[in-house]
């Protein structure tokens, strides 16, 4: 919500007037020194949205501000051209409203547009939380990168490497949506305080991977674009993709890392297919190059990929992972119910690759039960189940 500048107005003050952290005022005006502000200036507010308001009979500023439960003085900054010992009926003014629900609503059938709506919906209450596009998909589309915490230790969660496996986008955007929306709210998530895991941590999410893929699932061969032919051909010319789980050339974006890939290669398809052709060569597709140079641009002390299906977290690699991983897991599986697995006969995904370069922890974890695509009538339970790893992913 825009506001603007009076004379000795500060950031520290409309923390108070708004009731909002300092930090999330600052870092939604990066733009701006806190301490050099001019009258005039704009700036954006967080966790608040403009509603206007006619004047009444018998309307008085202090009646309104009361009836609304907010300031007098947040009143007469939204309304600083009126003449509040004067007010005028059928006069508009602009009253500012906490936002203390979800932006997001729907979360079934989630395409890369309806995702990218949701985004720019957040973005503008919650101008907090950082987007960039660390690459393109081979359609084009922006394969986007959101961040949100102002701390040092930088964790990351990636979702819908799989077509298929879209509703772990959902599960992800929801969790930045109840992030944000407890930062402003001073509300705790399960109990936990939010503000110091934001300042203690940074977060990145890329919630979609495989944008073409999960369009391909959900809207059908049109979809595809000038594609369409060689997917309905890859797919036997069946409109039904909903086993879909390779990019739009094809290729599975989680079997396509060098960590050894080459026994991949030698004992799935090497051919395109709706799942689990590794491609010509490690990193053939454009998406997972982005996934690639995101790590090695980052100082990520984890990396988390969520999939489905299982209930299950597998966590290491070839023996590259560090003794630390094993206490990380133990710790996803006491707040999930989901079972750590160490070891498993597949190799070229995107935590084995990123544990065997760099040492790090890294997990993929697999939501729910059943076979894929999940239906959405779990995705409240998956989403509690989540909920847990990605706290502690945050205070670990």
């Amino acid at each position: 919500m825009e506001v603007f500048i009076r004379p000795n107005d500060s950031f520290w003050y409309y923390s108070q007037l708004f009731d909002i952290p300092l930090i999330l005022i600052e870092l939604s005006n990066p733009q701006l020194n806190a301490n050099q502000l001019m009258v005039g200036q704009s700036i954006e507010m967080p966790g608040y949205t403009p509603t206007n308001y006619q004047i009444k009979g018998n309307d008085l500023i202090w009646k309104i501000a009361m009836e609304n439960n907010i300031p007098v003085d947040l009143l007469l900054l939204m309304n600083q051209s009126i003449d509040p010992a004067n007010l005028q009926i059928g006069q508009t003014i602009v009253i500012p409203q906490r936002v203390n629900s979800l932006i997001i609503s729907d979360f079934d059938n989630y395409t890369f547009d309806k995702m990218l709506g949701d985004i720019n919906n957040l973005l503008a209450i919650y101008p907090f939380i950082s987007r960039q596009n660390i690459g393109n998909s081979v359609m084009g589309k922006d394969l986007v990168e959101l961040q949100i915490g102002n701390g040092g230790k930088q964790v990351h969660i990636d979702g819908s490497f799989h077509a298929n496996e879209w509703i772990t986008t959902s599960v992800i955007m929801r969790f930045l949506n109840d992030y944000a929306l407890s930062l402003t709210n001073k509300q705790p998530i399960r109990g936990v305080n939010m503000l110091p895991l934001y300042n203690d941590s940074l977060l990145s999410i890329v919630p979609m991977v495989n944008p073409d893929g999960v369009n391909l699932v959900l809207n059908g061969s049109s979809a595809a674009g000038e594609h369409q032919q060689e997917v309905l051909e890859i797919n036997n010319q069946d409109e039904d993709f909903s086993n879909w789980k390779a990019n739009i050339s094809g290729v599975d974006l989680n079997n396509q890392y060098p960590a050894l890939w080459e026994i991949e290669a030698a004992r799935k398809p090497d051919s395109p297919q709706p799942r689990d052709y590794p491609g010509p060569y490690p990193l053939s597709e454009p998406e997972a190059i982005a996934m690639a140079n995101l790590v090695r641009e980052r100082n990520f002390l984890r990396v988390n990929a969520f999939h489905t299906q299982g209930e299950v977290i597998y966590w290491g690699f070839e023996g590259f992972e560090p003794e630390v991983a094993g206490e990380i897991v133990n710790e996803y599986a006491r707040v999930s119910g989901y079972q750590p697995i160490r070891y498993v006969d597949s190799y070229a995904g995107y935590k084995d690759w990123f544990i065997q370069d760099f040492r790090r922890p890294g997990f993929t974890i697999e939501l729910g039960s059943g076979v894929n695509p999940l239906p959405f009538a779990q995705f409240e339970e998956i989403y509690q189940e989540s909920l847990g790893i990605m706290l502690a992913n945050l205070y670990l």
